[in-house]
């Protein structure tokens, strides 16, 4: 039986969990919450309590990643916050045990912000579109995919995702009666997290290592389009759009998906 850690068993981490282990593998998983040990447990995962910061890992990482062959690496950067982090500096942090223990395979999700946006919508991205990070969680993700590809003691597997939504996790909620939404005709980017699962899920099946996926459904309406019409499904204020400004923006592809995995997306419509 193969094991497998997972960093961070949150909102997609858990259930990718809980499908591996549907399908054989044996899983470890960390939170930093005391609180969610017994969900964990109850899961059939084996938990441990782990918290990286920059200057320690606070908890039994050695444990944690001991005998296991991947680690997936799902812990978003928190830098939105009057208390922003160095995260790739909680990476660097985390190398030397990844090496120790000699974990083969890792995967680090990281996310489609690494792109910059253009002004114009018709601009496509592909896995080899140079990245140019605007925001600064942008910058220090494609830093940490560098540190972490550069490192030849494991083989690292980049997964790019777009937005990600779910049944319980959806924009329009945020968007939803709010005013003045800048670049009506940008095109969306979003991805469900069945296919999040899928697409991890895949890689691993097919030891896929050493490359860079994008990970976005083949969908894309404007955002004016789309939001506009899931108010309307759900029956909440329509968000209104700011039209005075030309729209930035830019269109995912995730074309090396279907050409390196022959991954087929679950949810074509979103």
């Amino acid at each position: 039986m193969k094991q497998i850690s997972i960093l961070g068993c949150g909102w997609l981490g858990m259930p990718l969990a809980k499908s591996l282990l549907e399908k054989g593998f044996s899983i470890k998983g960390s939170t930093t919450s005391f609180e969610k040990i017994s969900a964990l447990e109850s899961n059939g995962i084996q938990p441990f309590q782990i918290e990286l910061s920059e200057t320690e890992i606070k908890g039994e990482i050695n444990s944690f990643l001991t005998n296991s062959e991947i680690l997936i690496i799902d812990i978003p950067p928190k830098l939105r916050s009057i208390s922003s982090e160095n995260f790739v500096k909680k990476i660097q942090n985390l190398i030397p045990f990844i090496e120790k223990v000699k974990i083969e395979k890792v995967i680090f999700i990281s996310s489609t912000s690494v792109y910059a946006d253009a002004p114009l919508t018709t601009f496509r991205v592909t896995e080899s579109t140079k990245p140019n990070p605007e925001t600064e969680s942008g910058k220090q993700l494609l830093t940490t995919e560098i540190l972490l590809q550069s490192d030849q003691n494991f083989k690292t597997t980049i997964v790019r995702f777009g937005g990600l939504i779910g049944e319980d996790r959806h924009p329009i909620h945020f968007l939803a009666g709010r005013k003045n939404i800048e670049n009506p005709e940008a095109p969306i980017n979003l991805i469900h997290q069945e296919d999040c699962i899928g697409i991890i899920e895949a890689i691993v099946k097919q030891e896929c290592w050493n490359k860079t996926f994008n990970a976005v459904a083949p969908f894309h309406p404007s955002r004016k389009e789309y939001y506009t019409q899931k108010a309307l499904e759900q029956n909440l204020p329509l968000p209104e759009f700011d039209q005075t400004k030309i729209s930035i923006g830019k269109t995912i592809l995730s074309h090396k998906l279907g050409n390196a995995l022959d991954y087929k997306f679950q949810k074509l419509t979103l």
